[in-house]
């Protein structure tokens, strides 16, 4: 890549329900197929976790390699790979620099986490959350994970996306996050065998182009969540050219 170039990249957010699909079964497999399906470089996941004992991974980390995923360091637990339930895969040409838990305003167990990435030395911000299911600190919850970004010492081009569960298009809490991110509209994606809202969401800060979004359909996602995954595709900032030329 010369340095007038910008690179592509596409993200999915996908909510896996602790990997239990349709039919009741616990089957990791499936979700990592449909992983697979999505061609995404860098996958969020929500209840990526599950919420006794230790909560272990509903994803076996060793399946995990293999399909030739990475783990963004965030969990708290030996034998998980997320914090309430919030993970960040990401595919080989993602290199991972660091990752982070976010505190979130919470009456139920609720968090974010961040991860700061590269792509062929092209840096990105990634958030992932999962937000109150009530609706009561959802408003509370968005602005804090605005308050989150602005925090960080070094400023990215930043997505953040995860599970909203928010049935409404674009609430108070929603155009608070909007003032500084383009709202990105995969489309709906709950329930995921006749999907009518849009729980899951993206947002991008200015500096990302957003060249495509939806939400990935197929008979195999139909049944291995009760979710669909969302995606996007978007392109990341021109290098400058050397010396500023």
């Amino acid at each position: 890549m010369t340095a007038d170039q910008s690179e592509t990249f596409k993200i999915a957010s996908y909510n896996i329900r602790k990997a239990v699909g349709a039919d009741r079964r616990h089957n990791p497999e499936r979700i990592m197929r449909v992983l697979a399906e999505t061609g995404a470089d860098i996958a969020v996941l929500q209840e990526a976790d599950r919420r006794l004992g230790e909560r272990p991974s509903a994803l076996p980390p060793g399946l995990i390699g293999e399909a030739g995923w990475q783990i963004v360091p965030v969990a708290t637990s030996r034998n998980g790979i997320g914090w309430h339930g919030n993970a960040i895969l990401v595919s080989p040409r993602v290199d991972i620099i660091r990752g982070a838990r976010l505190k979130l305003p919470m009456l139920e167990p609720r968090g974010a986490i961040l991860a700061d990435l590269a792509i062929s030395g092209q840096p990105l911000r990634v958030v992932g959350a999962h937000l109150d299911l009530s609706g009561l600190w959802r408003p509370r919850q968005i602005r804090a994970l605005g308050s989150h970004v602005d925090d960080q010492h070094e400023a990215l081009p930043t997505l953040i996306t995860g599970d909203f569960n928010e049935w409404r298009s674009l609430p108070p809490g929603f155009r608070h996050l909007a003032r500084n991110f383009e709202p990105i509209r995969p489309g709906p994606s709950f329930p995921a065998r006749w999907p009518v809202a849009h729980l899951d969401r993206m947002f991008a800060s200015p500096e990302l182009t957003v060249e495509n979004a939806a939400v990935h359909r197929s008979a195999l996602a139909a049944s291995a969540s009760d979710h669909l995954p969302i995606w996007a595709k978007l392109r990341l900032p021109t290098l400058p050219k050397p010396g500023g030329a």
